[in-house]
């Protein structure tokens, strides 16, 4: 077995044990800021599987997101419909939200993915990987070349996370009204 895979199996081990190490990070990332640039992944394994490599250009950012539903705005001038319920989950994933404030952080760089990295009962922590737009290591790059010439990949959900709430990994029944978008197959708009 080669490094990368102990490396996942002993990060895998102290996220299900609980371990002292996990909860002392996790006590540590809640008191940072919302978005916080690291100097190295932090979970290696993970990150080189969803494309990161150690070269300049390459940026890491842990954001931290809050857990649960969002509470419904109550409709001005009455009262809220009783049948309409008190909470309401986002179509977004929380994932897809961590890479949008990281790319709102970081407005010159775009997001290559985003991993898990860690939950308490308010938060929960991913690492996102950006990549510098502007940087002669990433331009002239060949695979890093053609994620940054699409701008705004994490707002139009063209990253990992983004195509899974978009329910674009799917084809056939299920998925019928998903492609070019949900809003687009509604309006009848037609692709050539």
């Amino acid at each position: 077995m080669g490094a990368y895979k102990y490396i996942k199996e002993n990060f895998q081990k102290e996220y299900s044990e609980r371990s002292e190490l996990y909860r002392s990070n996790v006590s540590a990332w809640r008191k940072d800021a919302a978005v916080v640039r690291l100097e190295a992944p932090t979970n290696i394994a993970r990150a080189r599987e969803l494309g990161y490599r150690a070269k300049p250009g390459v940026i890491i950012a842990r954001v931290r997101t809050s857990k649960g539903m969002s509470k419904r705005i109550k409709p001005r001038g009455g009262r809220k419909p009783s049948k309409s319920g008190r909470f309401f989950s986002y179509v977004k994933s929380l994932q897809s939200v961590a890479e949008d404030r990281a790319a709102r952080r970081y407005s010159n760089a775009e997001v290559l993915n985003s991993y898990y990295i860690g939950e308490d009962g308010k938060y929960k922590f991913f690492d996102v990987i950006l990549l510098d737009r502007s940087h002669s290591a990433i331009t002239s790059d060949p695979i890093y070349n053609g994620i940054i010439n699409s701008k705004g990949r994490s707002f139009r959900g063209l990253t990992s996370s983004g195509l899974k709430h978009r329910g674009i990994r799917y084809k056939g029944r299920g998925a019928i009204n998903n492609r070019p978008s949900v809003r687009a197959s509604h309006r009848g708009v037609k692709v050539i």
